[in-house]
């Protein structure tokens, strides 16, 4: 795609060159009719985001979900990543509110951080709570000290208190210390509150007790007095969990987490009927995994999630990250856009990620025509495409915001086929979502260059069930794409120049047919 660019840059250069010296009786060229045409074309992100909240400036990093009973609406905190971010003082909170997690406001700075100095000169993921006895807000938080060497500790446990969400203060007289208990002074972050059944306030703090990572517990009635009631859950093996976060959800009891480990880096569950029961998943390694994909509910484009309950809805947000240079072949970054999800909970206590309601509905009304624009559609009947091993159809150019669905039928359990962007009929590379048959009974979605690298680690899928038919979901936002299979699977993606650009359905190998296709965009 360089060569193209350097191409498109000189063709630029020329044509304004020519226009300037030319008469002012000479004609000027005409805008390129893009939409028209299947060519590549070399896109970039618009500065703001419609669908996957992005701040004007810098990224979002590790959301902090709550619902405001009392505004009606969710409110997210984020840390806010400038990237350069300032020296010692970095991270401060800011926030977006949403009523249907697919439209945002952004609330601007709610927390700063503190001085060089302080405890909290850079401040680390926690949770917000609505105390109804004193009427306040609170929002517990990781301070992270820039030197502990001179006084303080690595990491602490701190709060901040407000009445209106807006204005929030300080209390400078809690502090809760890993060594207090006996567990890591470096690495004793990301707080979480939460009431149990009986109104009983819990927090669970990720931390070492010793060289086994756990989920420290303290209790509380009153959200300022906290009793330290031990390790509330053990880490499996040599994992630890990031972002915390216990609910409860119908009839079972949840622990959402992000696996920091380089192997995993997702996010994952337990579930238990009770929270004793929950506590039990991991003790002594039992590794009493909720499903057999061992909890995981996304790909390792989403990171950080953490949820929030309208007593009806819980949606879980998360940061889907971008790649360093816009390059689609290199590893995550940390921070991103706001990507939320709907959670379904199956009959089981299983769970699954689905799409926000309200992001469908921003489609509706919406839907343009799937032009086929090039490729060897073996043929097209009746809304019926017919793939043969090797073949594609092209499809004309989208835009920034959209929504792809369609019903995939493979020729056997064993065929593959691909959904690919940042295609035309010139380019050289496009970056495919390969349905890619793992066993006989298990598929797992590859991310790939195709005309380039080919796989490309990191961004794959968990295994999901192998099905006759296949409903997809995709919803893109820029260069941010989520993707629904058959209530089994969500999966979440950065591709730079997906969008304004035409985009294939392939079929790999064997057979395939494609029904329902609908494409809307906004």
């Amino acid at each position: 795609m360089t060569t193209k660019l350097a191409k498109l840059t000189a063709l630029t250069l020329i044509c304004a060159s020519t226009t300037l010296s030319c008469s002012k009786d000479s004609p000027v060229l005409p805008q390129r009719d893009l939409e028209g045409t299947a060519v590549w074309y070399p896109s970039s992100d618009q500065q703001s985001f419609s669908t996957f909240w992005k701040p004007a400036v810098g990224y979002v990093a590790d959301p902090m979900p709550f619902y405001d009973e009392a505004a009606g609406e969710w409110k997210i905190m984020y840390l806010q990543d400038f990237r350069p971010n300032q020296v010692a003082t970095y991270h401060p909170f800011w926030g977006v509110s949403t009523r249907d997690a697919a439209s945002y406001t952004s609330l601007g700075e709610l927390l700063p951080c503190g001085g060089a100095q302080d405890q909290d000169a850079a401040l680390g993921t926690g949770s917000v709570i609505y105390n109804p006895q004193d009427k306040l807000y609170y929002v517990f938080y990781t301070g992270n000290k820039y030197d502990s060497s001179v006084s303080g500790y690595p990491q602490a446990v701190m709060y901040a208190t407000s009445s209106d969400f807006k204005t929030w203060n300080r209390c400078r007289s809690f502090l809760l210390t890993g060594a207090q208990d006996a567990y890591s002074p470096n690495d004793f972050r990301d707080p979480h509150v939460f009431a149990d059944d009986e109104g009983l306030y819990h927090m669970v703090i990720s931390t070492y007790k010793g060289t086994k990572g756990v989920l420290a517990e303290y209790v509380s009635s009153d959200l300022r007095n906290w009793e330290h009631r031990g390790v509330f859950m053990e880490m499996m093996w040599d994992r630890f969990y990031e972002c915390p976060d216990v609910f409860k959800m119908g009839d079972w009891w949840y622990l959402v987490y992000s696996e920091i480990h380089s192997a995993v880096r997702k996010v994952q569950y337990f579930k238990g009927r009770t929270l004793e029961e929950l506590k039990a998943c991991t003790a002594n390694d039992a590794g009493l995994w909720p499903d057999y994909k061992e909890g995981v509910l996304d790909s390792r484009g989403f990171y950080a999630g953490k949820t929030a309950s309208n007593g009806t809805d819980r949606y879980i947000w998360g940061w889907c990250a971008d790649r360093p240079g816009s390059d689609n072949t290199k590893v995550y970054d940390w921070g991103g856009a706001l990507v939320c999800h709907k959670i379904r909970q199956k009959e089981d206590g299983t769970l699954v990620l689905a799409a926000v309601p309200a992001i469908e509905s921003k489609f509706a009304g919406k839907q343009v025509e799937a032009r086929i624009m090039g490729g060897d559609t073996e043929s097209f009947a009746d809304g019926k495409y017919s793939l043969a091993a090797g073949s594609y159809a092209l499809f004309s150019r989208l835009g920034i915001c959209n929504s792809i669905s369609f019903t995939a039928t493979p020729g056997s359990s064993s065929d593959r086929f691909s959904v690919s962007f940042s295609r035309g009929t010139d380019s050289e590379k496009w970056y495919s979502l390969v349905f890619n048959p793992e066993s006989g009974t298990m598929m797992k979605i590859n991310f790939e260059e195709d005309g380039g690298q080919g796989f490309i680690d990191g961004s794959d899928s968990y295994l999901f069930p192998v099905a006759e038919t296949y409903d997809v979901t995709i919803h893109t936002d820029n260069s941010v794409l989520t993707m629904y299979v058959n209530d089994a699977l969500a999966y979440t993606c950065r591709i730079y120049g997906l969008a304004k650009n035409p985009w294939s359905l392939n079929c790999l190998g064997g057979t395939l047919e494609i029904t329902g296709l609908n494409v809307a965009k906004y």
